[in-house]
Order: structure tokens, then sequence, then C-alpha cells
């Protein structure tokens, strides 16, 4: 079995996307594109652990990716929101949840 690269790009060159924008994800600037949903863009940039389960502590990420699993939940301006079911747009401040952290 072959070992996957420490870093894979996630977006296909060349296809159409959105404006190249900035959000904020716990404090630090995150290259997105306006338009495409928040966990896509957080996992093209590296940002896998978007919380911690409540009952065993275990690191939670996107799953499903169309709003079904609640796995992906994040805080997005104050709200607590699936992170699969919001588009990126400029500005988004984004907040993960760490042990102990309720979201």
């Amino acid at each position: 079995m072959t070992a996957m690269p420490e870093h894979v790009a996630l977006r296909i060159p060349g296809q159409q996307q959105g404006t190249r924008v900035t959000i904020r994800v716990d404090g630090q600037p995150v290259a997105a594109h306006e338009g495409e949903m928040l966990a896509a863009a957080m996992m093209a940039a590296g940002v896998h652990r978007l919380r911690r389960s409540p009952n065993a502590g275990t690191p939670r990420g996107a799953f499903c990716l169309m709003g079904i699993c609640q796995e992906c939940l994040v805080r997005v301006g104050g709200e607590i929101r699936q992170s699969c079911m919001v588009s990126v747009v400029p500005g988004l401040e984004v907040v993960t949840a760490s042990v102990g952290e309720p979201l």
C-alpha cells in the first residue's frame, strides 16, 4: 500500500473557482474561494479537526459533507453551524472547539 503524501492538493487546477478570499479559522488566515463550502476550504487548507466528541474527547472532522451527520460543527459568526453547509464569503470568522470547550 502506498502512503499518502504529507500534503495533497484538493482543488482541481484550471477549474472555475470563485474569487480568492481570506477567511479566519481560530484567528489564523486561511485562503479560500468565495462560494465554496467552508468544510472543503478548511480541508484544502489542512484544517481537519473541527471539534471534539463531547463524550470521548476524540477529534471530529467533516464526514458526510451533505448536512446529515453533524460531525463538522463549528462556530461561524457566533452561531453553531455545519461547515459543509456554509458558503465561504470574504471575512468569514470561524472557531473550532478544543477539548473541554463547548461549541
